[in-house]
């Protein structure tokens, strides 16, 4: 499989067969992951790896309080403006309709909206950290070691799906996972093998590169 196949393949799956993963497969995945760039070479991911009855724990936990922590970053500004908020509003419409869940059942994209909680059901969890004290650069590498571990994860035959959803939760992260007080969970990735869910076959839209790129200077 080659880059190309890899980023056409990637997805962000939401519904997993529960059959585990090894850890020699986890570590080696982020072994690969980690010449991911960085400036500076700082490395400033740090990831805690979770299967088994940690992670059970954590889904309890994150189950019994639906409503979430005050989260320590927003993960989306306050009124977000087009062409952000359609982006983000078809994503939503699209990912629903290949559900079949209208608009107007509130309940039912809430009860979507909640297995977030569970990852899925994916057999391990990723969850990524990085010093506080750190910056925007550093949150970049960050995102560029996360999306490395997206497409290893491909290439290997597994499936992901990237989580903020996991900001809400930054004291129960913290407590579960031991975390310093400088460290701080950016997101969470559910890892697994992709069941046959209707809700595996979305597709997100992608803009035209026209309507976001400019090229100048060549022939």
């Amino acid at each position: 499989m080659n880059i190309t196949e890899a980023i056409e393949r990637r997805i962000s799956v939401r519904s997993f067969r529960s059959d585990p993963v090894s850890s020699q497969r986890v570590l080696t995945l982020l072994e690969k992951a980690a010449r991911a760039p960085s400036g500076g070479n700082l490395q400033p991911w740090r990831v805690h790896a979770l299967t088994g009855a940690p992670l059970e724990e954590l889904r309890e936990r994150a189950v019994a309080n639906p409503l979430g922590e005050p989260p320590e970053y927003q993960v989306y500004p306050d009124s977000l403006w087009d062409p952000y908020r359609r982006r983000r509003f078809e994503c939503g419409e699209d990912l629903y309709a290949a559900i079949a869940i209208p608009r107007e059942d509130r309940a039912q994209r809430l009860q979507q909206l909640a297995r977030n909680a569970l990852l899925f059901g994916a057999p391990v969890g990723l969850f990524f950290s990085l010093d506080r004290r750190l910056g925007p650069p550093q949150w970049a590498d960050l995102g560029m070691f996360i999306q490395t571990v997206m497409l290893l994860a491909v290439e290997d035959g597994l499936s992901t799906c990237a989580q903020e959803y996991w900001s809400l939760y930054p004291r129960t992260l913290a407590d579960l996972l031991e975390l310093p007080a400088e460290e701080m969970v950016f997101c969470g990735m559910a890892l697994g093998y992709a069941d046959d869910h209707p809700i595996n076959t979305l597709r997100t839209r992608r803009d035209p590169v026209s309507d976001w790129a400019t090229f100048l200077g060549f022939d």
